[in-house]
């Protein structure tokens, strides 16, 4: 009897170790939430912050433009705020904190892909921030054929260790920015070259390349396919939700320390990755201009509507001439980049920097050359575009000449199973409603403009109409003595009326009392 007891309290026992293993999971998992939850909400009560309407729309003495990669903000650098500042304006030279230096103290303008946390390095009081977003899925697909693009330039080169080697030596030499200097490019192009060369390793150089049609995306024996590419822990940490992590501050090349832990928590927890967002709507909510990639037209005129016209007129060139600024709403730019194509111009980079680059250097600094104005603005814009799109469109050509199967268009696109764009949706969903969040302020910003606009209209028209009255006694801008004369008598008239009138009165009013 005692010893079936016995055995029956062992079984107890057994069952209730059993039971407390199966439930450790659940019970380190909410202690697991509880501090992410602390974490979470501590960084973003210290993130929160609101500026006033009337500031939020007044450029300030710095500009800071937050570059989110693959949205075509090397564009905008290079087309529209090359020619707003002058050299001597822009900080020290830099896309990312490897090489910035905050303590020049006349500089008005930062364009950079480091995050929102480079603000900590800023006169915050004294900085506006614009940026641009873009469709999700797209900027994925972008981003993918950009790591492939710059890493296949790499496969001239006998072997990946005589690729190190030359970079190496090449960087040290040269002064310039390399696309390895930066973020997210310094991390994304090295895997990706060396994926590139274990598969022509393991397919041999010399292999005939397949002459049917494929799926651009899905070139296993030369590239690394896209669904793979999306599945990497590579990607899960530097590219999936990259804008919301982005304006948050929370990238991997972060200045916060504790980055990497609130951003790791929002990952691992939906919930508290709500609260990131929360945080990203209220920065872009704060921002002086917040771009569409996709509209990419009406993104540019804003632009030069909204920050264009305001550098110009804090540096005194800016002219307003109304009648060559106002667009209507049916205006067309025939030599604006089409949607998707925005991003042919960004990056314009060989290997080892920009500086080679002819297109670039033909879009030098044009400030102070007399008086600019913002249709003028958006006309350099559209021929400095049209270099950089052809300018990469040829260096595109070339880059991808050894895996050329791996053929990038919105055209093979479209042959990507719908099973991967969902899944890119699922792995992307902060940065998708972020992207709904940016299309909302950028309908507002339009309605700004378009109110800005009737405004100036209506005193356009006042003006035109006093000029007719004048010039209904005038002509050719001269008027003849005796309308001179004329004009003298009547307003001489007017004041004698009204001082008798006043006269008048004073002595009524004593013989009242």
């Amino acid at each position: 009897m005692a010893r079936a007891a016995l055995r029956l309290g062992d079984r107890a026992l057994a069952l209730l170790v059993l039971v407390s293993v199966a439930l450790l999971p659940l019970v380190s998992s909410d202690d697991g939430h509880k501090h992410c939850e602390g974490v979470v909400r501590g960084w973003a009560d210290s993130s929160t912050g609101r500026v006033k309407d009337g500031d939020k729309l007044s450029l300030k003495d710095l500009l800071f433009f937050l570059h989110i990669p693959r949205t075509g903000g090397r564009t905008y650098f290079h087309c529209f705020l090359k020619k707003l500042y002058t050299n001597a304006q822009e900080c020290p030279r830099s896309y990312d904190k490897l090489r910035f230096d905050p303590s020049h103290p006349d500089c008005k303008l930062v364009v950079s892909h480091d995050d929102y946390s480079l603000t900590s390095k800023l006169p915050r009081e004294r900085t506006s921030v614009v940026t641009i977003l873009r469709n999700p899925v797209d900027r994925v697909f972008s981003t993918y054929e950009f790591s492939v693009e710059v890493a296949a330039r790499f496969l001239v080169h006998p072997n990946l260790t005589s690729a190190k080697l030359m970079t190496t030596r090449v960087l040290k030499k040269s002064r310039a920015v390399s696309t390895l200097d930066i973020s997210p490019w310094k991390y994304l192009v090295p895997w990706m070259r060396e994926d590139l060369f274990s598969r022509r390793d393991a397919r041999g150089i010399d292999k005939v390349h397949s002459s049917k049609k494929v799926n651009a995306y899905d070139v296993e024996d030369m590239v690394m396919p896209l669904h793979q590419y999306i599945n990497d822990p590579v990607a899960h940490e530097i590219i999936h939700n990259g804008a919301t992590f982005q304006i948050t501050g929370l990238t991997n090349n972060s200045y916060f320390d504790g980055a990497h832990e609130v951003r790791h928590c929002a990952r691992k927890h939906p919930d508290l990755g709500r609260i990131v967002l929360e945080v990203a709507k209220n920065r872009l909510d704060q921002m002086l201009y917040v771009g569409l990639t996709e509209d990419h037209e009406e993104s540019a005129r804003l632009f030069a509507h909204m920050v264009g016209a305001q550098v110009l007129l804090q540096s005194g060139t800016l002219s307003l001439d109304l009648k060559e600024d106002l667009h209507s709403e049916t205006d067309s730019h025939p030599s604006m980049v089409e949607p998707g194509d925005e991003e042919a111009s960004e990056h314009l980079n060989n290997t080892h920097g920009w500086q080679n680059n002819e297109a670039l250097n033909s879009t030098s600094d044009e400030q102070g050359k007399g008086n600019m104005t913002v249709g003028k603005l958006m006309e350099a814009y559209e021929t400095c575009i049209a270099k950089l799109r052809k300018s990469q469109s040829s260096r595109r050509k070339i880059s991808l000449k050894k895996v050329e199967e791996a053929n990038f268009s919105k055209e093979a696109r479209k042959l990507v199973p719908e099973a991967i764009l969902k899944q890119i949706i699922s792995l992307n969903s902060l940065d998708m409603e972020l992207y709904d969040h940016a299309k909302k302020i950028f309908t507002q910003e339009h309605l700004m403009l378009k109110a800005q606009q009737s405004m100036a209209g209506q005193h356009r028209q006042l003006a035109e109409q006093e000029e007719g009255w004048i010039g209904t006694m005038c002509s050719d801008g001269t008027c003849s003595p005796w309308v001179v004369v004329l004009l003298g008598l009547g307003i001489t008239t007017i004041l004698v009326l009204a001082t008798l009138a006043v006269t008048t009165r004073k002595r009524t009013s004593k013989l009242k009392v």
